[in-house]
């Protein structure tokens, strides 16, 4: 009876050693993929803090801007409802109140875009750009010559109202 189960057993073996050094490649691969994604996970995650600095960023712009008066539209027009505003005493504003504090941690050059302004005389639209600094990926995407550029937009109001 063990020589039954000698020869099973050595049939086994023997079967087993042909798959040898098959499951490297598995786990090659797992490595790979496993990598992958946290170095995915890690620069995606550093493109959304950055984006959410840049929209504080941008509120806060919008927010100044919001009651940045241009007296001579205010005089010529009124005072409505809100602060009379134009598109440039927006701009102006908001470039101010961001040339006033320090770039959000995460962005690398950030500027006012196209459509900051005022669009109705009464509401700030400040439309802020900036660069995401990425952690893993940046370096590489640098020495490729490209960035990871975030677009962000805030509006304000400064109504007038009595009390």
């Amino acid at each position: 009876m063990t020589s039954v189960w000698r020869r099973i057993r050595t049939r086994l073996w023997s079967t087993n050693r042909h798959d040898s050094g098959q499951i490297t490649p598995l786990i090659l691969g797992l490595f790979v993929i496993c990598a992958l994604l946290i170095v995915g996970g890690v620069d995606v995650t550093a493109a959304q803090l950055a984006r959410v600095r840049l929209v504080d960023a941008a509120d806060a712009a919008a927010l100044d801007a919001s009651d940045a008066l241009d007296e001579p539209a205010g005089y010529q027009r009124g005072f409505g409802a809100g602060v009379a505003l134009t598109s440039d005493s927006v701009r102006r504003a908001a470039a101010d109140h961001l040339a006033a504090g320090p770039k959000p941690t995460g962005i690398t050059e950030w500027q006012l875009a196209e459509g900051s302004g005022t669009p109705d005389g009464a509401t700030a639209v400040v439309v802020l750009r900036g660069d995401a600094q990425l952690p893993i990926t940046g370096g590489l995407l640098s020495a490729l010559g490209r960035s990871v550029t975030i677009t962000v937009e805030a509006r304000a109001r400064a109504p007038l109202t009595n009390p």
